[in-house]
């Protein structure tokens, strides 16, 4: 006789969507019989009983005025108060030249040239490089491929010009934009602020209007281009019939760091070139032909605790060498803000079924101190894409874990590490852009872009697609995206 145990599985699965359908529509069940009952009942009332009910019911002309003026000005004033939709028309990515690539070989050895007196800094940085995630085609900018890197202001400002530029350029092909068209211009960068700034370096490239509404962000992090986004929003409710270009980098050129200090010689494993330009719009007339409609940003910011303060912080080490000193708390306190970002962010994206869970495990918890885990929302049920900064193997595996991902919801952001390393705040439309080249963006699906950055920042983008995307026949990913997914293995031995 067999003893096996019949398979549940299935069953426990039609179970789960049967919930999740039940409570996601229970507004719905509940409305269908109230309905139902009504016109049953006005079905068996007779010609005579309805002209009756009609003459009960008694109207002054006061009434028939003070009723026709509620219809009208209830909807006026909820279409004034009503936000404006913002619309991301297009994005463009810049793709640096194969003559930048840094290979691996070609690292190493200038690294064992430049690092001949400090074997111990050669093999640290060795043994970041082997378990990176990062591929053979990442660029660096030309002032660090010299023996020593020469970084200077001059490299620093060709390098921006560079970038930004080849950024705008593409996204102005794509858009047929007019500099002169544009009517705000935000443009962040971390750790390289010259003056005049970044966007007035931008403005006097394209010649652009003298009553543009420019902005620079800097000292932001990795984040950055987040919260030009939500600045974009922010302006774009308050001037209506207009449009925002963001562009979004981080210059590598005088931040590569020469010392001995090993958080500060992380950066110098993990940052490549990169940067991209954003259109966005509240006009009616580019609903049509946008890509994404913002729907949610959030943003969280633990500046206030002290060790969240420090865990990414520019200083000089001992021997006067500034940099960027990595903290080794690093990956909690960015799972504590993700958590406080979860926090803000559910209620507004999941389904009521998922809500209802999370309730119940927190009542569970709080009130009868259970010592059971935490309940993870299933937040599949809420996004077809998500979009996780490409900060470094150990912060996609981090969010994988913590958001209890599948190998292929964290595809994009892994093979843009590889292809183009940690390219900062312009990281997540390298990945918005891959997911585009691989043609799995269809109308109504939903992206959840997610970054971290120094202070420490956890933010949150939610945008719609407004129509299925074909497969471009240009950007970042044109000549390669046919190669990717590749595997990635835990280390690569140099």
């Amino acid at each position: 006789m067999s003893t096996q145990l019949p398979d549940f599985s299935r069953s426990i699965k039609h179970v789960k969507l049967g919930y999740q359908y039940l409570i996601t529509h229970i507004l719905t069940l509940l409305l269908i019989p109230v309905i139902l009952f009504m016109f049953i009942q006005l079905i068996h009332l007779g010609p005579n009983e309805l002209i009756n009910l009609w003459r009960s019911l008694h109207f002054t002309l006061l009434q028939i005025t003070c009723s026709f003026f509620l219809i009208t000005c209830i909807p006026t004033f909820y279409l004034m108060k009503k936000p404006r939709s913002i619309y991301l028309v297009d994005h463009a990515c810049f793709k640096p030249p194969s003559s930048l690539r840094v290979p691996y070989s070609t690292l190493m050895e200038h690294a064992r040239i430049v690092l001949v007196s400090q074997p111990k800094s050669l093999h640290f940085q060795m043994k970041i490089l082997e378990r990176s995630g990062l591929g053979e085609e990442t660029c660096l900018p030309p002032a660090i491929h010299f023996i020593p890197p020469k970084p200077n202001m001059l490299a620093a400002r060709e390098e921006a010009e560079t970038v930004l530029f080849s950024a705008m350029d593409s996204l102005l092909a794509k858009t047929g934009l007019k500099p002169k068209d544009i009517d705000i211009l935000i443009v962040n960068c971390s750790l390289f602020s010259p003056t005049p700034s970044l966007s007035a370096m931008v403005i006097n490239k394209y010649k652009m209007r003298s009553n543009i509404k420019s902005f620079n962000l800097s000292g932001m992090g990795c984040s950055a281009g987040l919260i030009s986004v939500d600045l974009a929003r922010d302006l774009l409710q308050v001037h209506p019939n207009s449009n925002a270009v963001v562009v979004s980098t981080e210059i590598i050129t005088p931040n590569i760091y020469m010392g001995n200090q090993r958080p500060m010689q992380l950066p110098n494993c993990l940052f490549r070139m990169g940067g991209a330009a954003i259109l966005l719009s509240n006009r009616r007339a580019d609903r049509h032909r946008a890509k994404y409609r913002l729907v949610h940003v959030v943003r969280t910011n633990k500046s206030y605790d002290d060790k969240a303060y420090r865990c990414v912080f520019e200083e000089e080490d001992p021997d006067g060498i500034v940099g960027i000193s990595l903290s080794i708390d690093l990956m909690a306190i960015a799972g504590e803000a993700l958590k406080s970002n979860i926090t803000t962010i559910g209620p507004l994206v999941l389904p009521a079924s998922e809500q209802v869970l999370f309730l119940i495990a927190l009542i569970r918890r709080k009130i009868f101190k259970s010592k059971s885990k935490p309940y993870i929302p299933n937040f599949k049920r809420a996004f077809e894409h998500f979009c996780i900064h490409a900060g470094g193997r150990a912060v996609i595996d981090e969010l994988q874990k913590h958001l209890q991902l599948l190998a292929e919801d964290v595809e994009a952001s892994r093979m843009t590490l590889h292809r183009f390393g940690n390219t900062s705040s312009s990281s997540l439309w390298y990945e918005l852009s891959y997911i585009e080249a691989k043609g799995r963006m269809k109308k109504g699906d939903r992206v959840w872009q997610i970054g971290f950055g120094s202070g420490f920042k956890c933010n949150s983008a939610v945008w719609k697609c407004n129509r299925t995307i074909e497969v471009p026949v240009d950007g970042p990913w044109v000549d390669c995206i046919e190669r990717y997914p590749v595997h990635i293995p835990e280390v690569v031995k140099l």
